[in-house]
């Protein structure tokens, strides 16, 4: 048992917290099975790999937990998360993920998360923050406190960023500006410290709040709206 984190109790006492595991790769969900394997306050009791089998499995196993990553088949994580909790809302989400931007961390919430964390969380990792779901707190990896912390003082600074009034996040404001000097998502990525796939993921974002059919639609949006100094 991991010091100082709440327990989970059953009607017979301790009880293993039981746990579905929703990853549409296969490699992965053995991954977190082999891992957790020996952990007693951890009790695996299904997996799916997208939302339609996730919703199956959730109503045979009745789990406390499920496991989610952003990205599913055929649906988005933050999507899955929201059906989830609308149709078990006795079922804790917590999304295991590799995407670090502080923005899916707010958006998770919002569809109703009860916690955040880095697949790179080692088991006991894993085990404290369930724990601690369990016992009724909201967790987001302590890894990411800090984004978090700068995030939420540039707003209550009353900071803003390019396309914020047309809906675009701050993270997308800075993908648009940095488009506009000519960046492929790869350059973007690193002068910003995020994945590739995640740049992907703020382009396209970007098109759709701009209605821009292309980067360089999106980039003449902006500067026709004066959204880049």
């Amino acid at each position: 048992m991991t010091a100082g984190a709440p327990t989970h109790e059953g009607a017979t006492g301790s009880q293993p917290i039981r746990v579905v595991i929703v990853d549409d790769h296969r490699i992965v969900r053995e991954g977190l099975r082999s891992m957790l394997h020996d952990v007693q306050e951890l009790e695996i009791v299904g997996e799916a790999e997208d939302l339609d089998r996730a919703l199956v499995v959730i109503a045979q196993t009745r789990p406390d937990v499920v496991l989610l990553d952003l990205r599913l088949q055929r649906s988005s994580g933050l999507d899955a998360c929201r059906t989830i909790t609308e149709r078990h809302p006795e079922v804790r989400v917590v999304f295991l993920t590799v995407y670090e931007d502080e923005q899916y961390i707010f958006e998770a919430l919002r569809a109703g998360a009860r916690g955040y964390m880095l697949k790179k969380a080692t088991p006991e990792d894993i085990v404290r923050i369930l724990q601690t779901v369990m016992g009724g707190e909201v967790v987001v990896d302590p890894a990411l406190g800090g984004r978090i912390a700068l995030r939420a003082a540039a707003l209550r600074g009353g900071k803003s960023w390019p396309g914020a009034d047309l809906g675009l996040t701050q993270r997308e404001g800075e993908v648009l500006a940095h488009l506009a000097k000519g960046l492929d998502n790869r350059e973007i990525g690193e002068a910003l410290y995020i994945s590739e796939d995640t740049v992907k993921t703020h382009v396209k974002a970007i098109l759709r709040k701009l209605g821009a059919k292309d980067r360089a639609h999106a980039v003449a949006i902006a500067l026709r709206g004066g959204l880049l100094s």
